[in-house]
């Protein structure tokens, strides 16, 4: 299973409205971690290159990270997170509202072939050191394939594009407890995507993302949305009526997920007021 931790608000968009929100991973806070990830693929190209060498080639590259670097909002992914860990600590406290949410467990396999196109799910890579990482390999044998870079021109941004969609899974090592995985969507890699954005606006700012049709989703693979979720988890903190929840989940056509509710065991502390 899949879980993802969140609050009641954003339940209510995934479960009435059968819509799960991509948001873009620079307005997460895992936007600095991406640029760590392209700086960090970039510094280990050019040592290999230098290294063999291939001083003015380092060069070049060094220019073509440098200006793929400042045009990152025209590559920046869109995800939405879960973790393989169920009823964790870490995960209430951090994502589901202190514990006060809930977590929908999801399918993981019925995930997996949702995905195809620009929509992927990735598992999260936890590293500092991108050294040992495949693409830094690939850039380099791509590159002393041929002396100028404009004859690999296709290729290299064919890798570049692969680069930016790694960068949207990966997290500190810190982090690597989570154990996470994304549902994530690149549209930059294709010219035209069939899914429109859409912008939330809040009074203090606007911010774009990409709506999942989860009813149209599982209706390809003649499902119904139902199939799709094997567990809802409400939180150690919260004060949900169960029957009130069953009550909801009925009226929203969702009958075979009132049976499927039970309340997390972690033993957060309720906030005191």
């Amino acid at each position: 299973m899949l879980y993802h931790y969140t609050d009641f608000v954003a339940f209510d968009g995934i479960i009435r409205c059968a819509e799960l929100r991509l948001n873009n991973i620079l307005n997460m806070n895992d936007a600095s971690e991406m640029r760590f990830f392209m700086n960090g693929i970039c510094r280990a190209v050019m040592e290999r290159l230098q290294s063999s060498g291939k001083e003015e080639k380092s060069r070049e590259m060094e220019k073509f990270f440098q200006k793929e670097l400042s045009e990152e909002f025209r590559y920046s992914a869109y995800a939405a997170c879960f973790s393989k860990y169920r009823d964790d600590a870490a995960q209430w406290e951090r994502y589901g509202h202190q514990g006060q949410g809930v977590c929908i467990a999801f399918h993981e396999n019925l995930m997996q072939k949702m995905t195809g196109g620009a929509v992927s799910l990735q598992t999260v890579y936890y590293q500092k050191d991108m050294r040992e990482h495949r693409l830094v390999e690939e850039f380099y044998q791509l590159l002393m394939e041929e002396e100028e870079l404009l004859e690999i021109q296709p290729k290299l941004r064919e890798l570049m594009n692969e680069a930016w969609v790694q960068s949207a899974a990966f997290k500190h090592p810190s982090f690597a407890r989570e154990k996470e995985r994304r549902l994530v969507i690149s549209p930059f890699i294709l010219n035209e995507f069939a899914v429109e954005p859409r912008y939330h606006v809040s009074a203090g700012r606007i911010k774009k993302y990409y709506p999942l049709d989860l009813n149209r989703m599982c209706g390809r693979m003649g499902l119904h949305m139902s199939e799709l979720i094997g567990e809802i988890i409400v939180g150690p903190t919260s004060s949900q009526s169960i029957p009130i929840l069953q009550d909801y989940l009925v009226d929203c056509g969702l009958n075979a997920l009132k049976d499927r509710i039970s309340m997390s065991d972690c033993p957060i502390r309720k906030p005191t007021s």
